[in-house]
């Protein structure tokens, strides 16, 4: 798999996908800097570890959405309250008022490898996806593909409330579902303040 092919694929139903990225380079997950690298450089759920991060459950928000045959594709936003004090470098409330963007996601879910149960929480886009899988107690396995430094666009920007061209980092994975590769996502976070 080339890293920047896949992300191509992930991000295409977007509606403004030209505009997310400024620069995206793959780089080894060996030089992912903190604190990107406790976030990104693992082999569980981002929902998770983005709860633990921020000190706060995360809400989705999905922006774009498409059914391919038995494929679900998404983008979508996970934030926390803006009261939170945040580890972001962004502004809290430029798109999700209240609220502060913590990680853009695209995903593209194979629906054969998952029960009814399952797709319709998923489709119902209330809950994280991550969040689903643990909830329905999916035997699940997650193989991170790609680490990728990316400078944010004026879409990425305007979702983190951060200036276009900031530094961030994100990753590309695959989830196994019962033992079948079910999801290929791309998860990035919102820039983020330097510990």
């Amino acid at each position: 798999m080339n890293p920047l092919d896949e992300l191509g694929r992930l991000v295409a139903t977007h509606q403004a996908a030209d505009l997310l990225f400024e620069d995206v380079e793959h780089i080894p997950a060996s030089l992912t800097p903190e604190p990107y690298r406790r976030l990104l450089v693992h082999d569980h759920h981002m929902t998770l570890a983005m709860e633990e991060f921020h000190g706060h459950a995360v809400r989705v928000h999905v922006v774009d959405r498409h059914f391919e045959d038995a494929s679900y594709l998404r983008t979508s936003v996970l934030t926390v309250p803006a009261t939170m004090i945040g580890h972001t470098a962004g502004r809290a409330g430029t798109r999700f008022e209240g609220e502060r963007a913590v990680q853009f996601g695209a995903i593209r879910f194979n629906f054969e490898f998952v029960t009814v149960e399952v797709r319709e929480a998923i489709v119902a886009e209330h809950i994280p996806l991550g969040q689903v899988l643990i909830d329905h107690n999916v035997l699940r396995h997650i193989d991170l593909g790609a680490i990728l430094k990316i400078r944010v666009g004026p879409e990425l920007a305007e979702i983190f409330g951060c200036e276009t061209g900031m530094e961030t980092y994100g990753r590309l994975a695959t989830i196994f579902c019962n033992r079948r590769p079910a999801v290929d996502l791309l998860e990035v976070s919102a820039p983020l303040l330097h510990e």
